[in-house]
C-alpha cells in the first residue's frame, strides 16, 4: 500500500465546514473597502528575492530564517512571497501608478514564513493588506486606522485594542539610535544572542525581543517618542485629535517599532489578549522611504496587514456561529426517464432563480436512499421526480425541515412555489 502523503507541516487545508467563515469575512472586507474607495491589486506569489532584501531589511528574522528561497532552472533567486507590502510597490512603481498619483489600494492571498507552527502562526497564512501612495499627511493615517475599527465593528469582534507610536523621521531614527546603543551598551551583560547580533545591525529591533528576562530593561530604555523632531511629532498630534475627533480609542506604546525595516513615523497594531502570544490580528504604519529604495520616485506611503487566521480563530471563540444553509432544494430522480428530464429542470430552476442553491441527485439508486441522501444535505425541501409525476408534467414537494403534507406542483408553476417559499 502507498505511503499516505500529507499536507506540509504549517499548511492547513480550509475544509467546506469552515470555508463559509472564510467566505463571510472575505465578503465583509471586499465591501468595507469598496465603501471607502479603494480598489483590489493582485501580485504574484513568487518575486526576486532581491525585493524583499532590499525592502523588508537583510538583517531580520524574516529574511535571514523564514523565507521560503530557491533557485529556478535558469539559476535566478526566487522567494515565496512573506508579506505583501514589497510586491505592491513593486507592482506600483513596474506599471506605473504610484508616481504623482493617489492610489488606495487592497490585497489579499496566501503568504510564506518558515516558521515555528503554533496557534495563529502558520507557514502558509493569509493576508488581506490595504495600501495608500501619494498622500503624506496623517489624515490617511487615521483613515486606515478608522478601517480597522469599522471591521471589528461590522464583525462582532469584542477586545480588540489599538497601540500606536511613531518611529519619527529617518534623521531623528538615526539620532535616537545612538542614544539606544549607549543604554544597550550599559546593559550589555544582560542581552540575549539576538540582541546582541542587532546590537550593530538594527539596534531599534531590540526593543521588540520578547525575552521576559530583558523586559524590566528594556522597559527603562530611552524612549524614541521622546527624541521626535519637531515635524514627526507634530503629525504624530493630528493623528491622535483625528482619533480622539472620531471616538477611537488608542494606547501610546513607545516599545512598538513593528518588525520590518521599511517602517518610518506612524507604526500601529490592533491587538487582543485571547489568541495567547500571537496577539497582534492587524498592523501596520507609514513607509515613506520604500518606493525610493526600490527604484521609484519619492512617494509617501501607508498600509496595513492583517491576518486572517486569528481573526476567523478570534470570531470563532467569541461567537456561536452556525452553518448556513448550504442546499435549499435536493432533487430526486427515479428512473433513466426522470434523470434525462431531470437534469433539464434542474437548469430551467437555475436559469430562472440563479440564487436558489440546488442539488439534482446523480448515481440513481432507490428512493429510500436518495431521501437519505436529500435530508443529510440540509435541503428544506425535496423535489421527487419518477414516473407518476414525469408523465403529468410535474413533481411531488416533501418538506424536509418541517412537519407539512407533501404537494404537488406543475412544472409551469415549479418557479413561483419555490420562490414563496425558500
Amino acid at each position: 500500500m502507498a505511503k499516505l502523503i500529507k499536507s506540509i507541516r504549517g499548511m492547513h487545508d480550509v475544509l467546506p465546514d469552515d470555508s463559509f467563515r472564510w467566505q463571510a469575512f472575505e465578503t465583509a472586507i471586499r465591501q468595507l473597502m469598496a465603501s471607502y474607495g479603494y480598489k483590489e491589486i493582485r501580485m504574484p506569489l513568487v518575486e526576486s528575492t532581491d525585493l524583499f532584501c532590499r525592502s523588508i531589511g537583510e538583517v531580520t528574522d524574516i529574511v535571514e530564517k523564514e523565507m521560503y528561497t530557491f533557485e529556478d532552472r535558469n539559476g535566478d533567486k526566487l522567494t515565496l512571497r512573506p508579506e505583501g507590502t514589497a510586491s505592491c510597490v513593486r507592482a506600483g512603481i513596474q506599471h506605473g501608478l504610484l508616481h504623482n498619483q493617489i492610489q488606495r489600494l487592497w490585497y489579499s492571498g496566501p503568504m510564506f514564513r518558515h516558521e515555528r507552527p503554533q496557534k495563529g502562526r502558520y507557514r502558509q497564512f493569509h493576508q488581506f493588506g490595504a495600501e495608500v501612495y501619494g498622500i503624506a499627511t496623517p489624515d490617511v493615517d487615521a483613515e486606515l486606522i478608522l478601517i480597522g475599527a469599522r471591521l471589528w465593528k461590522q464583525l462582532g469582534l469584542k477586545n480588540v485594542r489599538l497601540e500606536l507610536n511613531t518611529l519619527g523621521s529617518s534623521q531623528a531614527r538615526i539620532d535616537y539610535k545612538k542614544v539606544l546603543v549607549d543604554y544597550l551598551e550599559q546593559h550589555r551583560d544582560q542581552l540575549d544572542d539576538d540582541s546582541l547580533r542587532r546590537l550593530d545591525s538594527n539596534p531599534l529591533r531590540v526593543l521588540d525581543s520578547k525575552n521576559p528576562a530583558m523586559k524590566e530593561m528594556l522597559d527603562n530604555a530611552p524612549a524614541l517618542i521622546d527624541h521626535l523632531d519637531e515635524e514627526s511629532s507634530r503629525q504624530f498630534d493630528k493623528l491622535k485629535a483625528s482619533l480622539d475627533a472620531t471616538g477611537v480609542k488608542y494606547t501610546i506604546n513607545p516599545r512598538l517599532v513593528r518588525g520590518l525595516d521599511y517602517y518610518c513615523k506612524t507604526v500601529f497594531e490592533w491587538v487582543t489578549d485571547e489568541l495567547g502570544a500571537q496577539g497582534t490580528i492587524c498592523a501596520g504604519g507609514r513607509y515613506d522611504g520604500l518606493v525610493e529604495q526600490l527604484g521609484g520616485k519619492t512617494t509617501p506611503a501607508i498600509g496595513f496587514a492583517l491576518g486572517m487566521e486569528r481573526i476567523l480563530s478570534l470570531l470563532e471563540s467569541q461567537q456561536e456561529s452556525e452553518q448556513p444553509q448550504t442546499v435549499d432544494i435536493y432533487l430526486v430522480l427515479l428512473g433513466e426517464a426522470s434523470e434525462v428530464r431531470g437534469l433539464r429542470l434542474a437548469e430551467e430552476i437555475r436559469e430562472q432563480l440563479p440564487s436558489v442553491k440546488m442539488i439534482a441527485h446523480c448515481g440513481g439508486g432507490s428512493v429510500k436512499s436518495q431521501m437519505k441522501k436529500a435530508d443529510k444535505s440540509g435541503a428544506y425541501i425535496a423535489l421527487i421526480l419518477a414516473e407518476d409525476e414525469l408523465s403529468n408534467d410535474q413533481v411531488t414537494v416533501k418538506y424536509l425541515r418541517e412537519k407539512k403534507e407533501q404537494v404537488t406542483v406543475g412544472f409551469d408553476e415549479l418557479t413561483k412555489f419555490i420562490t414563496n417559499i425558500v
